[in-house]
């Protein structure tokens, strides 16, 4: 059943800021001198190097092997000459192991990359081994490896698709460009994951606000005579979440502390169908993505095709340059998005945008006492009371926050949005998180 009002309980409506790039095609970035590719850029273990330094390699060549069923490989985004692997800034805002390589400019591709689309029958296995071998990771942010994603317990049957092409988090129109530039492939990309699946039925799902792509993905469908169907929704934060998804789409909801393959869903960014098809189609690895680069605090706001690896520097030239009185850098929007330490953080394959801020829109409010409003409960799109949560955490009533369900939380960042008290809701709550898993580790 569909829901007649295709929505979610909570959320807010913080300014969607589209404009900057809503209109903008994508522009293809040319590769930078170097690259630095870090060997973990999903959630699960890190990959481990299978290159040395001095190795000469073609882009799409394998620079690291999984260490594990959750774990996926990295690849070269340029030709050329590995000049180290060694520790490198992250975006997570740690250091992990990289691979550094010196481009020799003459683009030489793999031999594994095929020059003509493949458009046999493949078998499951073999659809989700070359999705494995492509090192594809949830290109929504999350980074969850796609082929664990597509390979969901015997017991836990997946009747339906959704691909996520909400993109609620203000200022990123990436998929949204994508959605625009590459249609037949994300759909493609979709019923390819259909079959892997077997599963019963497809929607794609779209915010309000990308009026265009609505339509010319619902003309593709009707077109191709593919059995899915395109959804729009309410603009709200967090459309975009992988539960309010489920909810919104099919009326089910994903139990406490469970995922969406326990209500028979499975939820895929319209980028990863894209990466799918490629995957497939082609054999071509993951080593280049649409990156947002955006904010006030940019001279030129592009939609970017940039190579995994880039250095946030170069980004930021390509797109003129840092204004005067630029005082933030976040990876990813306003509302999810890590403040960035380093220039030398590499794009990686969860970048989906560069937010570059001014003075005026980086100051933080003094934070003042909870005035005990409720307006948090009510926005918090998980049912999660975030005053509460976050109070405990203060106290460090870890246990009792667990109980309360402080896991359950998506840091979606509704709750420290709405706040009159200018409280950092989010920041203890993630805080309190920790500690939950700290003392989880330790009592295994």
């Amino acid at each position: 059943m569909i829901l007649k009002k295709r929505t979610f309980k909570g959320g807010v409506h913080p300014p969607e800021e589209k404009n900057w790039t809503q209109d903008k095609p994508i522009e293809i970035m040319p590769a930078p001198a170097t690259v630095i590719i870090p060997l973990q850029q999903h959630i699960g273990r890190p990959s481990t190097p299978k290159v040395k330094v001095g190795d000469t390699v073609k882009i799409g060549d394998p620079l690291s092997e999984p260490a594990g069923f959750v774990s996926v490989p990295s690849h070269a985004s340029v030709s050329g000459t590995v000049k180290a692997i060694d520790k490198a800034p992250h975006p997570l805002g740690v250091e992990i192991l990289a691979v550094t390589i010196e481009n020799d400019g003459k683009d030489e591709f793999s031999d594994v990359i095929l020059k003509e689309a493949d458009r046999s029958e493949l078998s499951r296995e073999e659809i989700i081994a070359r999705i494995s071998a492509a090192g594809i990771a949830g290109m929504g942010g999350a980074t969850f490896p796609t082929h664990v994603k597509l390979s969901p317990p015997p017991n836990k049957k997946i009747e339906t698709l959704i691909l996520n092409g909400a993109e609620c988090e203000p200022y990123l129109t990436a998929d949204h460009r994508l959605m625009l530039a590459y249609p037949d492939e994300i759909l493609d990309g979709m019923d390819i994951i259909i079959k892997a699946l077997n599963c019963k039925t497809g929607y794609i799902g779209i915010e309000k606000n990308k009026p265009d792509a609505i339509k010319l993905l619902r003309e593709k469908v009707r077109e191709k005579g593919f059995p899915y169907q395109v959804l729009s929704f309410q603009v709200k934060y967090p459309q975009g979440a992988e539960k309010q998804l489920i909810k919104a789409i099919t009326g089910r909801e994903v139990p406490r502390g469970g995922l969406p393959m326990d209500v028979g869903c499975l939820v895929q960014n319209v980028g990863t169908a894209k990466a799918v098809h490629d995957a497939v189609r082609y054999k071509k690895p993951l080593y280049e993505r649409v990156v947002t680069v955006t904010g006030p605090g940019i001279n030129v706001s592009r939609n970017v095709l940039a190579r995994i690896g880039t250095p946030l520097r170069e980004l930021l030239n390509f797109c003129g340059g840092l204004k005067d009185g630029a005082a933030k850098i976040i990876n990813g929007g306003p509302m999810m998005g890590i403040s960035q330490f380093s220039l030398e953080v590499p794009v990686i394959k969860g970048t989906s945008g560069i937010l570059v801020l001014g003075e005026k829109e980086s100051q933080i409010a003094e934070e003042q006492p909870c005035i005990r409003c409720g307006r948090c409960v009510v926005a918090c799109p998980m049912g999660l009371m975030p005053n509460l949560l976050a109070t405990l955490v203060e106290y460090n009533k870890f246990d009792q926050a667990k109980k309360y369900g402080i896991l359950d939380c998506i840091e979606c960042g509704s709750c420290t949005f709405i706040c009159p008290a200018k409280r950092y809701l989010v920041h203890y709550i993630k805080h309190g998180k920790l500690e939950v898993n700290r003392a989880a580790k330790s009592a295994a």
